[in-house]
């Protein structure tokens, strides 16, 4: 044993007598730095507990809050996609005003506050996106999904107290059909015009993929349960949907546990290397020298437009919704098609644009971090929600989906997960997600609405 330790091998005797300090600092400092290598990537050593810095973020900058600076640099400082949204920046006080002063004007009421809210969720993104970078990733992804999620959430209530419940239902499915198929195919494809063949972390795509066919299983549930019950008609209707309503209830509280275990997956145990991967992500981005140079908001000047932002959505949307009844009974646009295509196209815009940027910029883990996330959110934490709000609220909403509505998610979960599962991406794989959110969008431009809704034709 003492002539092992004698050997210059040995750590304790290269640290002791190494004649070049310098150099010995310089390898410290090398053990220290992330590394990832083939199968390992995404996958950090369990001692690393801490995040990763980002050098930007000791740079000095301003301090205080200057709302009109703010605004100067979040029409500067966004995403080419996001600053093409500024043109549709007009259409926000027309919106309010046309639903204060003209409230009789559905259809263009419907139409400036469904097109204002573009360029509102493209603020809501950059200033979430601001305040978070301050925060480590992970927490700082999550809290823009949650964000981005509170409007959603307003958007049903705001359906919920209006007994909209196919509506709601349909928004529910086609926030994650346009998450899933439409802006991860347009991800794959803007990313591919500038890579060959994007690469992302195993534990993104396996953590995502796992969670999203276990949340879809989940809502599938009282549909097969309906369906199955239906058919041996031992049960009245009454009956059979006050069944329904309870396991729906019961099914809120356990997805609600699922994602508080999700969050407590991310966050604590595994913290480290959700961390890794979004840090070799940050470095690949493209575009990560001119996001240093450019001017950021301060702390509060993001926290204030994420505030102005949240509430300028939420009002568009509630003013959106509030046409939606309108448009079915007069227009003859199926309830199906404005639940499961129009609404989640302006609801979770924030989402979109941000994650088309990112793969852009070839950021993968970031922008599937937000897509295959914001469908996870939408069903884990969502969905619960809503059924127990109408619990506590006396309104008898529950996850019953419509058995085209299951179907189709069920092949889209499928369709994605097939694609992400070797960890790569590239335009073909882009292209066939649209063009099947096309054809399910097609298909349910056709889909009849309730006769409930049709009694104004």
């Amino acid at each position: 044993m003492a002539s092992f330790a004698r050997h210059p091998s040995h750590p304790y005797n290269r640290h002791q007598h190494n004649p070049n300090p310098s150099r010995r600092h310089g390898q410290d400092m090398e053990m220290q730095q992330p590394r990832s290598h083939g199968r390992n990537h995404g996958k950090i050593e369990r001692d690393v507990t801490s995040p990763i810095p980002d050098p930007e973020l000791t740079r000095p900058g301003r301090r205080g809050c200057n709302p009109f600076r703010a605004f100067v640099i979040m029409l500067r400082s966004s995403s080419s996609l996001g600053a093409c949204t500024n043109v549709l920046l007009p259409f926000v006080p027309v919106g309010l005003v046309l639903h204060w002063l003209k409230p009789d004007l559905h259809l263009w009421i419907f139409l400036t506050n469904y097109l204002a809210m573009v360029p509102m969720a493209n603020s809501l993104a950059f200033s979430s996106a601001q305040f978070s970078r301050r925060l480590p990733r992970v927490l700082g992804v999550i809290i823009q999904l949650t964000v981005a999620s509170a409007v959603e959430v307003i958007l049903c209530l705001v359906l919920l107290f209006k007994n909209e419940f196919q509506v709601i239902q349909a928004a529910i499915i086609g926030s994650m059909l346009a998450n899933l198929l439409l802006c991860t195919g347009l991800c794959f494809i803007v990313g591919g015009i500038r890579t060959k063949a994007q690469e992302f972390s195993e534990t993104v795509a396996e953590t995502g993929g796992g969670l999203l066919l276990v949340s879809v299983a989940s809502l599938m549930l009282p549909c097969a349960f309906y369906e199955s019950i239906s058919a041996m008609n031992r049960l009245t209707a009454d009956e059979l949907n006050h069944k329904i309503l309870h396991i729906s209830r019961f099914s809120a509280v356990l997805l609600l546990i699922a994602y508080a275990t999700y969050l407590f997956f991310q966050l604590a145990t595994h913290h480290s290397e959700f961390d890794q991967a979004l840090y070799e992500s940050a470095q690949r981005n493209k575009d990560r020298a001119d996001n240093v140079r450019r001017e950021n908001l301060t702390v509060g000047e993001a926290a204030f437009m994420t505030l102005i932002s949240l509430t300028f959505v939420t009002l568009h949307a509630v003013f959106l919704v509030e046409e939606i009844h309108w448009i079915v009974s007069h227009r003859h646009v199926s309830d199906a098609f404005m639940g499961l295509i129009l609404v989640p196209l302006v609801e979770k815009a924030a989402e979109h644009l941000k994650g088309i940027d990112e793969a852009w910029d070839d950021a993968m883990d970031f922008a599937l971090s937000h897509l295959l996330g914001s469908t996870i959110q939408t069903a884990l934490l969502v969905s619960p929600i809503i059924v127990l709000a109408g619990w506590i609220a006396h309104r008898p909403f529950n996850l019953n989906f419509e058995v085209f509505m299951v179907i189709v998610l069920v092949f889209s979960v499928l369709v994605v997960g097939n694609f992400i599962k070797d960890r790569k991406s590239n335009y073909l794989e882009g292209a066939l997600c649209v063009i099947f959110y096309i054809m399910i969008a097609v298909t349910t431009w056709y889909y009849p609405s309730p006769e409930s809704m049709e009694e104004g034709h």
